[in-house]
């Protein structure tokens, strides 16, 4: 299974905050704006989402497609069939996608700790 680049996805009090803390470790803005309260950071291959006010808990994210610099890859494991090969393995998907659609898509997991992990692709 090919799930994509990974990400973590932090829910912070202050982007400013959190931006010059991993600044400091060695990461720069890659992507998104402080005017819409998301930034994402990295630090070579690591990347780390800084979102301010969008969601309550940190996030695992992996998406399927890309590269760990937001690039398209040719081949790679379409949302779709990562969901059914999961439902497969016994795993509960949180609201399931439509496979008849093509495209970008996500859906969500839980493992067993509660952390929630999203499939999110965006081509």
């Amino acid at each position: 299974m090919k799930l994509g680049a990974f990400s973590i996805s932090l829910s912070v009090k202050d982007l400013t905050t959190s931006k010059a803390f991993y600044e400091k470790l060695g990461f720069r803005v890659f992507a998104g704006e402080m005017a819409k309260n998301y930034l994402i950071m990295k630090n070579e291959t690591t990347l780390i989402g800084l979102f301010q006010g969008m969601f309550p808990n940190n996030i695992i994210t992996f998406n399927p497609g890309w590269d760990d610099s937001a690039k398209n890859i040719d081949e790679f494991d379409d949302v779709r069939k990562i969901q059914q090969q999961l439902k497969e393995s016994g795993l509960e998907i949180g609201e399931e996608l439509d496979t008849s659609t093509a495209g970008p898509a996500n859906f969500f997991i839980t493992d067993p700790d509660g952390n929630a992990i999203l499939i999110d692709q965006h081509r």
